[in-house]
C-alpha cells in the first residue's frame, strides 16, 4: 500500500470519527439538556426546534473539520456561512428572539399553565407555554397567542404565583351624605357569603377598604382574595351586582349633585 493510499485511510478513519464525535456530542446535549428541560415541561414538541437548532449547529462544525481533513480551504466556506448567517439572522431576528425569551420563562418558571398572568394591557390564563409564544385566554374567552419576544420588552405580573388564588377588587362611587361604615358593612357582608371569596387571617387573606373622597362622591375601593383566579370577571361581576341591588334596598345613594338631591330623594319616596 503507497503512502497516499495510507493517507487516504487515515483520513477516511478521522472523517468517521468526526462524524461519530458529532452524533455523540448531540445525543449527549439531548440527554442531559433537553430531556430534563422537556421532562420539567412535560411537552416534547416544545423542545423540538431546540434540539433541530443544537444538532445543526454540530453538524456544520463537523463539516467544516471533514472540509480541513480533505485538505480544502475552509476560509471561502465560512465567509459564505458568514455572510448567509448574516442575511439568516436579519431574517430570523424575531423567531431567535422568541426562543430566548422562551428559554427564560421556561428555565425561570416566571410563569406556568393556568397561572393568570397580565402584559401589557392583556389579562389571561395560560393555556400553553412553547420557545416561540405563550397562548393565554382572555376573561372574555377569546384566545391570545403572544410572542415571547414580548416578556422581554413589557412588564409581566403573574397574579397567581403558581397558586390557585389571587388578589381582586371591587369599587363604588356613592353619594357622600350616605353613611360610609353601613356601606363597608353591607359590601363585607356579601363578600364573607361569596363562596369564591378566600378569608383566612392567618394566611393574611382579608378584605380591606380604600377610602377616596371625591366631589358630591366617596370611593370605596374593596380589596380581597379569591379562589378561581381563571373567573375572576364573572366573580366580581357576580358580587358587584348584589352590592348595588343592596345599597338600593338600604338606601344608599349614587353621587348627585347638591342641587338634584332633593329631588332624587323625593322620587324614592
Amino acid at each position: 500500500m503507497t503512502i497516499e493510499e495510507l493517507l487516504n485511510v487515515f483520513n477516511l478513519i478521522k472523517i468517521i470519527l468526526i462524524i461519530l464525535s458529532a452524533f455523540i456530542v448531540s445525543k449527549t446535549i439531548e440527554k442531559l439538556f433537553i430531556k430534563p428541560l422537556e421532562k420539567r415541561i412535560g411537552k416534547k414538541n416544545v423542545t423540538v426546534p431546540l434540539k433541530r437548532a443544537t444538532s445543526l449547529i454540530i453538524y456544520i462544525i463537523a463539516f467544516l473539520l471533514i472540509l480541513l481533513v480533505l485538505g480544502i480551504s475552509i476560509t471561502a466556506a465560512v465567509a459564505s456561512l458568514g455572510v448567509g448567517a448574516i442575511v439568516i439572522g436579519f431574517g430570523l431576528k424575531d423567531i431567535i428572539s422568541n426562543w430566548v425569551a422562551g428559554v427564560i420563562i421556561i428555565a425561570e418558571k416566571i410563569y406556568r399553565i393556568d397561572d393568570v398572568i397580565r402584559i401589557g394591557n392583556i389579562t389571561g390564563v395560560v393555556r400553553d407555554i412553547s420557545f416561540r409564544s405563550t397562548k393565554l385566554k382572555t376573561y372574555d374567552r377569546n384566545e391570545v397567542i403572544v410572542p415571547n419576544s414580548m416578556f422581554l420588552t413589557e412588564k409581566v405580573i403573574n397574579l397567581t404565583g403558581g397558586k390557585n388564588e389571587t388578589v381582586s377588587s371591587v369599587s363604588f362611587l356613592i353619594d357622600y351624605t350616605s353613611e360610609l361604615n353601613k356601606a363597608k358593612k353591607i359590601i363585607e357582608d356579601i363578600l364573607k357569603k361569596n363562596e369564591n371569596v378566600i378569608i383566612d387571617e392567618k394566611k393574611k387573606r382579608e378584605i380591606r377598604f380604600i377610602i377616596r373622597s371625591k366631589e358630591w362622591s366617596t370611593e370605596i375601593e374593596t380589596l380581597f382574595w379569591v379562589n378561581d383566579p381563571k373567573n375572576e370577571e364573572f366573580i366580581k361581576s357576580k358580587i358587584t351586582e348584589s352590592i348595588k341591588k343592596r345599597f338600593q334596598e338600604e338606601d344608599i345613594l349614587p353621587p348627585i349633585p347638591a342641587f338634584l338631591r332633593g329631588d332624587y330623594i323625593k322620587s324614592k319616596i
